[in-house]
């Protein structure tokens, strides 16, 4: 059956294309290639700035295949004389840049081109999307090329639709990215993709293969541990150690997987678990159990001493529940499972019937092997006759790669008794995905004909933009005139779907604080244009509405409104920064189509934690119900909450396209506080710590499995509260795209176009970040607000002494190589060791006559560096340094200053205390500063006349300068000048030299401060 799918292509037109008819002009058209389709528009006589605004539809033969279609348009100029033409550039565009209508908008390609040898200018208008609309029919297809000048250009018209429906595509993405495990049965290789499938892009690489063994079950040795310490060293306790588990088939040491084997196979990031998979499906002819003759059943399934018990029904005797339980197999205690239906009762709950398995009877079952089908089964009595009623289950014994291990309920984190009904929902991992994040941007220019509430003033009028929360206003305009004048932009942040809809109000400052409002607009953000370039779009005039209510009637008498000139768009040329820009995971901007193809595929397991810190009292002893959140680009990860543990495993895997290696991964661990009715702290979800990990920092291939501390400041000082193991994995399709990221822009090329303040991105950082927090906490289970502005650094940009300080002595340790050389060549000129001192003479002595080799030599030597560096290379990610950080040896006065809130809560006295050592601070940089000043002020006055005796001194001495080096060789005076700075201290004296003490009596504006 063929795809209804049709790519949709406007042309919209070009400008400053090149000459080609000898008269300073050219006629245009276009022919589009896509998928062994060729459509042509028609032509533009004469016209070196030509605007079609014709629509052509290509039939999408394969939609699979989209990804690596390719649409190419090419732009000729028709030689009507020689029925020829000439070419006058091309666009390619690859099917991962083509969006849904919705999200497409015009784009102006500059052209390509066609050799190396060909002479192209200009640029070409295009908008491409994709659309589903049934009721389109593709383009007609053109004839031969050679057919086209047989015909008049002004009949060659091209088919032209209305497409109004937008491509409804559904997403095939799973809420986990396991690698099926193998069958212990299987003798044959099973192949699974590793990647996410997305509808729009994607890039093929090697499928996983799993061996016969690899995955055998066997009492796991004890796992090796290498202790890294960082250049910055720092107590043992805190360094990151390096871990060999059992990851799929085998050990893995140096980032390699060990096979016992020894066949070449690959294997998956965590390590199997085995679950006992109970799927309660439905009832029927259930008996009555109450005297009304009804029955409010439920399920309750258990082994051992775990239980899980299904929702309950009220008078139904054929109830259906669909629900799934996992036990985990390493915790089982009894052989045999049963699985109870029960009546719902206010004292005590009748039994209805049970049925009973043998668990060395269960099935095994892996993925790709399809569902297990669900049986009937008789139910029987305590005594184990049969009795009324059948029960329809599927039981089975899979792994953590089984698709129904995310949405069911574990025995390893089964709630407390005291938990709160909705608990179960709070304890499941989950996949989310951030919404699409917009910049709108508003340019208030004009407002005409404005109405003031008093007749006999000019208002002093603003305007006032809101959008969700968010508000922003213009200058208040204070001339005398009806039509002020602003020409302001306000910028906001809006999210996909849009809910929210723009409100401008012009308001009157009638006196202080009170303001009137004159009228507004409302604009729906559904409704605006959206770009992806820096073309300016049009304004437009609108009509202000009054604020209060009036008669419909009165409305249509008045024709006369006060309208406002405004200019709004969605800027998606922008990435919209929601989180701290040294910790981006993704720098790619809104608008779809100016994404790049991903080059690798980032894979995260997240095995176990150990030795956590209790976070609260159950039963008078320390525990945490702790989960792990993961983040990186617009997806955010959730693994499932273990209950009652300090040694969770979680065995979770997950993967993530990669489109830039320098992005960041961030991990998470926080405690879940919802599973207990609401306390003192509000239920707030406790941070225990998080790692980050640079994508740039990780070699290709290598498998990184290690154990991260998890290091957290608090008021009292820095605490380790455990250790989390993950395995990472970061694989690359494509090595030559990988090293073209080196060379382009960190940022779309709009922040350099038209780039935003420090202010306002600090602003729309602040306000993405709590649009992206309301939205994941709408989800179920929710991804609370304290969990997202603690993984995306909300308080990154606060003041800090302790960071201050660290700042400092980062700088210090940049430049520390540079004092290093500066001591080098110290010793040099005292001759400390006479034998380098010659060796360097000579050295400079063959630079100065032969200056050709001074830059080879310094390139050179730079390789040799970086060649020799290579030996001690990092082989482990980087992690969170406490020296570094400046937190070993921090005031306890510091730490609570860095935890105060903003505005400050603490007391007056303590407050004015800080103030005091914060001025001591600024003092000090204030001298610095002025020294700084007083140095390049003194070298301005070299020739400002300022001091007159000095400045003819410096000209008189320049003058000699000039003629002694026009007559000397250049290597002479570089060779004498050289030899005199390393002259032997026995040719020195200990007072300053002649230069500095000239220099230290000129005059600074030191003198014209207060």
């Amino acid at each position: 059956m063929m795809s209804n799918l049709k790519l949709g292509v406007d042309v919209v037109g070009a400008h400053n294309l090149l000459p080609k008819d000898g008269q300073g002009s050219s006629s245009a058209f276009v022919e589009l290639y896509f998928d062994g389709q060729k459509f042509r528009s028609t032509i533009k006589e004469q016209d070196l700035n030509p605007v079609w605004n014709e629509r052509f539809y290509f039939n999408i033969s394969e939609p699979s295949n989209l990804h690596y279609l390719t649409l190419d348009a090419y732009v000729y100029n028709n030689v009507r004389a020689t029925n020829s033409r000439t070419f006058l550039g091309k666009v390619s565009l690859t099917g991962t840049s083509f969006v849904p209508h919705s999200d497409s908008v015009v784009l102006h390609y500059p052209l390509e081109k066609r050799g190396i040898f060909s002479r192209v200018r200009g640029e070409l208008g295009l908008k491409v999307y994709i659309t589903d609309d049934q009721t389109l029919k593709s383009s007609s297809p053109v004839a031969a090329a050679e057919s086209l000048q047989n015909k008049d250009p002004g009949s060659t018209h091209a088919e032209v639709h209305t497409a109004t429906n937008i491509m409804t595509k559904t997403k095939v993405e799973s809420r986990h990215t396991f690698h099926h495990l193998p069958h212990p049965d299987r003798h044959q290789h099973e192949q699974q993709h590793q990647h996410l499938h997305s509808p729009m892009s994607s890039a093929p690489y090697p499928a996983t293969k799993y061996g016969v063994d690899e995955m055998k079950t066997e009492p796991l040795p004890p796992k090796l541990v290498r202790v890294h310490s960082a250049s910055s060293a720092q107590p043992v306790d805190y360094a990151l150690k390096e871990t060999s588990p059992f990851l799929g088939g085998g050990r893995v040491v140096g980032g390699r997987v060990i096979h016992k084997d020894k066949t070449a196979s690959t294997y998956d990031l965590v390590e199997r678990m085995y679950f006992l998979y109970v799927r309660v499906v439905k009832a029927r002819d259930l008996p009555a159990m109450d005297v009304t003759g009804s029955l409010d059943p439920f399920v309750e399934v258990r082994i051992g001493n775990y239980k899980g018990i299904t929702r309950h029904f009220e008078k139904k005797q054929n109830p259906e529940w669909n629900q799934v339980f996992a036990f985990s197999k390493e915790r089982m205690q009894a052989s045999v499972l049963e699985v109870v239906i029960k009546d719902k009762d206010l004292l005590k709950d009748d039994f209805v019937g049970i049925v009973r398995f043998d668990i060395n009877e269960v099935p095994m079952r892996v993925p790709p092997d399809s569902p297990l089908a669900p049986e009937w089964y008789r139910l029987e009595d305590k005594k184990g006759e049969k009795v009324k009623g059948e029960l329809m289950l599927a039981v089975w014994i899979g792994t953590q790669a089984d698709e129904t291990f995310s949405d069911a309920w574990h025995s390893d984190a089964a709630t407390p008794i005291e938990s709160t009904p909705a608990a179960s929902t709070a304890i499941r991992s989950k996949v989310y995905h951030a919404p699409r994040l917009w910049y709108v941007r508003v340019n208030v220019i004009e407002a005409q004909d404005l109405i003031p509430t008093e007749k006999n003033r000019f208002p002093d009028v603003y305007v006032k933009a809101h959008l969700g929360n968010q508000v922003m206003k213009t200058k208040t305009v204070q001339a005398r005139t009806l039509n002020p004048l602003w020409n302001e932009d306000l910028m906001f942040v809006a999210a996909e779907p849009f809910e929210d809809h723009l409100v401008l109000s012009v308001e009157d400052r009638v006196g202080p604080g009170k303001d009137e409002i004159i009228g507004r607009v409302i604009i729906p953000l559904s409704s605006v244009e959206r770009r992806a370039d820096d073309r300016v779009f049009h304004s437009r005039w609108f009509n202000l509405e009054k604020a209060i209510a009036v008669d419909v009637d009165q409305l249509k008498r008045e024709k006369f409104s006060s309208r406002i000139h405004l200019r709004v768009f969605l800027d998606g040329g922008y990435h919209v920064l929601d989180e701290s820009t040294h910790y981006s995971s993704d720098l790619r901007p809104t608008a779809k189509q100016l994404w790049k193809p991903p080059i690798g595929v980032l894979e995260l397991g997240i095995l176990n934690a150990v030795g956590l810190h209790p976070m609260k009292t159950r039963d008078g002893r320390g525990t945490s119900d702790t989960y792990c959140v993961a983040k990186y680009g617009h997806k955010w990860v959730r693994t499932r909450t273990l209950v009652d543990n300090l040694c969770p495993k979680y065995n979770e895997q997950y993967t993530w396209e990669v489109f830039d290696p320098a992005t960041v991964l961030t991990v998470g661990v926080f405690d879940n506080s919802q599973l207990v009715e609401k306390g003192s702290n509000g239920n707030k979800d406790l941070k225990i710590g998080k790692v980050r990990i640079r994508i740039s920092t990780l070699e290709t291939g290598r498998i990184y499995t290690h154990s991260y501390p998890l290091l957290v400041l608090h008021p009292t000082g820095v605490k380790k509260m455990g250790e989390l193991h993950l395995a990472i994995r970061f694989s690359c399709t494509s090595f030559v795209n990988m090293l073209y990221t080196y060379s382009r822009p960190l940022l779309p090329k709009m922040h350099y176009a038209r780039p935003l303040s420090v202010m306002q991105l600090d602003m729309l950082r602040h306000q993405a970040v709590n649009i992206v927090a309301t939205r994941l906490g709408r989800s179920e289970p929710a991804l609370r607000k304290e969990v997202v502005e603690y993984m995306s650094d909300v308080d990154s940009h606060l003041w800090s002494l302790r960071r201050s300080k660290a700042n400092f002595f980062r700088i210090m340790t940049v430049f520390s190589g540079l004092f290093a050389v500066g001591k080098w060549f110290t010793d040099i000129c005292m001759w400390r060791n006479p034998i380098t001192t010659v060796l360097v003479h000579v050295l400079f002595l063959m630079l100065v006559c032969f200056p050709e080799l001074i830059l080879p030599t310094a390139f050179l030597y730079m390789f040799l560096i970086g060649i020799w560096n290579f030996r001690y290379r990092p082989r482990y990610p980087p992690h969170m340094n406490t020296r570094i950080s400046q937190a070993e040896a921090v005031h306890p006065d510091e730490l609570d200053e860095e935890f105060d809130t903003f505005p400050t809560s603490r007391n007056p006295d303590l407050v004015r205390l800080r103030y005091d050592r914060l001025r001591s601070v600024a003092g000090r940089i204030q001298t610095v500063v002025g020294d700084v000043a007083t140095q390049g002020e003194r070298m301005q006055a070299l020739l400002s006349w300022r001091d007159p005796r000095a400045t003819a001194i410096f000209v008189t001495f320049c003058l000699v300068a000039a003629l002694v080096l026009y007559v000397t060789p250049f290597q002479l005076i570089a060779a004498l000048s050289g030899f005199y700075i390393m002259r032997h201290p026995r040719f020195r004296h200990r007072l300053p030299s002649i230069p500095i003490n000239f220099f230290r009596r000129l005059p600074a504006r030191t003198d014209s401060m207060l």
